[in-house]
């Protein structure tokens, strides 16, 4: 069964940084699309960045320069490295995986999901 984990969300002050992590399980890393997706209240479930199973990756406009995904395939192991924060961040992020090569533009194509970590920057 693929499984995905999050942690690392907290609280912090504009201007910080967190790491959010997603322990994957279940299949082989590296093989699917692995994507960060964030929801704040009252808004749709936002893509934040994805790694292709080519190891390409994908931003959004919005935190470009800002964030940074990777991951690490031994520890199976998703990253998301969030500088800079800002009040607007603040959201319940999502790993999720299409279980696919390719790193779909819709929520509604990512097959398997954490149940999210939140994250709040105050100003």
């Amino acid at each position: 069964e693929v499984q995905l984990a999050e942690s690392g969300g907290q609280s912090v002050q504009s201007g910080g940084s967190l790491r959010l992590s997603c322990k994957a399980s279940g299949y082989t890393f590296g093989s699917f699309c692995l994507g960060w997706w964030r929801q704040a209240p009252g808004k749709e479930r936002e893509g934040v960045a994805a790694i292709y199973s080519d190891g390409r990756k994908t931003y959004a406009n919005s935190i470009k320069g800002r964030f940074t995904i990777s991951q690490d395939n031994v520890e199976s192991t998703l990253y998301l490295q969030m500088n800079d924060l800002r009040p607007e961040d603040t959201a319940t992020y999502f790993c999720a995986t299409s279980l696919t090569a390719g790193c779909p533009q819709v929520a509604v194509a990512y097959k398997i999901w954490g149940q999210g970590t939140q994250v709040t920057v105050s100003s």
